[in-house]
């Protein structure tokens, strides 16, 4: 890649949060690639990276980490990155044969079908629902994580933060890499540590609760096993904040709320199988903790508005504006839209919890949206990121201070909000 001077440090620094979703991250994609087209029109010789403030979680972490890796050329970087999401197989994030689908799925099935007695006396003992050794290949080929240092030391980057969960302390906790200044932080369970970002740190931090595999990461002198960086994230946009971002967009992995109409529709007569049980937790891992986030963030606001001017600015409170970009529709219908696409033996395996190929089964659709590393699903959401974007131009543009045309009529559905340090 080409490398150029960075930008002038009197702007703004802004920072990008990517959150988690597995393939939903797509949608992410799809948000780059607009932004990545909204500059070269209105900003045609910048190259570097707008942002200089880059964190990510579970699957968002993947892409935060490959975006970071390519911070002295942005729009190579996001080309790269569409390239990987729009020619996706599940076969190249977990291995998706009948044979190895039976060798880890199905002792889980075994489990849940012969007891525990039965399963301990065959020392049955699952590590996961999918073996994504796969994944591991792919990273290293899409995240060249040895550039990090010298784009860090050149100016291009200040931070890169990948956020996993300890299945070993219960702590949340924030791994970074970046200039020197940067110091560590301690909240209420969570903290972060000053760490060289590994391909490891990606896979624990994108380790979906039981689908895949926990990951061993040294820490404090010792050795805990991680898991996806969304279980316990109480404060998703925390990190960016820390790191010293003036502004930051958050980028979803699903719809921040509901249609009203949604909320009064009648609940389901029948029993929820255990594909809309591990889809409603799934949501409420990768989705809850934002929206709850933003909630505060507005109270914040509120409460701050009622302060004097003055009185903030002798305070250590710094506000810091936020744009959010969400899905605008359901993901769990797209992917129920072509779950047929699942390769046949995970098919088997999901329909073995109560998910259905069916396109009516919407409520089965969650469980396999986490899940569904197919083209067709992953094309259809970077197009519904890309359109999303380029609807709001106009209030992207003002975030990013890009001047000139426009592309696509603003139709504004951003939240822009100034919230103190988390």
């Amino acid at each position: 890649m080409v490398s150029e001077a960075p930008a002038d440090k009197s702007h703004p620094s802004i920072g990008l949060l990517l959150t988690g979703g597995g393939a939903r991250a797509a949608y992410q994609v799809g948000v780059l690639q607009a932004l990545s087209e909204l500059r070269r029109q209105r900003q045609p010789t910048q190259r570097s990276s707008p942002f200089s403030i880059i964190t990510g979680t579970s699957a968002g972490a993947i892409n935060a980490a490959a975006l970071a890796c390519g911070a002295d050329d942005f729009d190579l970087t996001v080309e790269r990155v569409a390239s990987v999401w729009s020619n996706f197989e599940a076969g190249q994030v977990y291995e998706a044969d009948l044979l190895s689908v039976l060798r880890s799925g199905a002792r889980w099935m075994s489990l849940l079908s012969l007891g525990w007695l039965i399963a301990r006396w065959r020392r049955i003992k699952p590590r996961s629902l999918l073996d994504n050794s796969p994944l591991e290949q792919l990273l290293q080929r899409m995240v060249p994580l040895e550039r990090l240092p010298q784009l860090i030391a050149q100016g291009h980057l200040r931070a890169l933060a990948v956020t996993a969960s300890s299945y070993s302390s219960g702590h949340h906790v924030t791994f970074f890499e970046g200039v020197e200044e940067l110091q560590p932080w301690v909240r209420s369970q969570r903290l972060a540590v000053r760490d060289h970002i590994t391909h490891t740190h990606l896979l624990a931090s994108s380790a979906i609760p039981f689908v895949f595999p926990a990951q061993a990461l040294p820490i404090n002198d010792g050795t805990e096993y991680f898991g996806d960086g969304s279980m316990r994230q109480t404060a998703p946009v925390a990190p960016a904040i820390h790191l010293g971002a003036d502004r930051i967009l958050v980028v979803g992995a699903g719809r921040m709320s509901e249609p009203r109409d949604s909320l009064t529709r009648a609940a389901p007569t029948t029993y929820p199988s255990l594909a809309q049980i591990a889809g409603h937790a799934m949501s409420s891992i990768f989705l809850d903790a934002l929206a709850v986030d933003i909630e505060r963030i507005r109270r914040i606001n509120q409460t701050l508005n009622l302060i004097p001017r003055e009185a903030r600015q002798a305070s250590a409170l710094k506000p810091v504006e936020l744009l959010v970009i969400s899905p605008s529709e359901r993901l769990d219908q797209l992917a129920a839209q072509h779950a047929g696409a699942l390769p046949h033996a995970v098919r088997s395996l999901l329909s073995g919890l109560g998910a259905s190929p069916s396109q009516a089964d919407v409520k089965g659709g969650a469980l396999t949206s986490y899940l569904l590393f197919e083209a067709v699903y992953t094309r259809e959401l970077m197009k519904l990121g890309r359109d999303d974007t380029l609807r709001q131009e106009d209030e992207v543009c003002r975030f990013f201070g890009w001047g000139g045309a426009s592309i696509a009529p603003a139709r504004p559905q951003v939240e822009r909000r100034s919230v103190a340090r988390a």
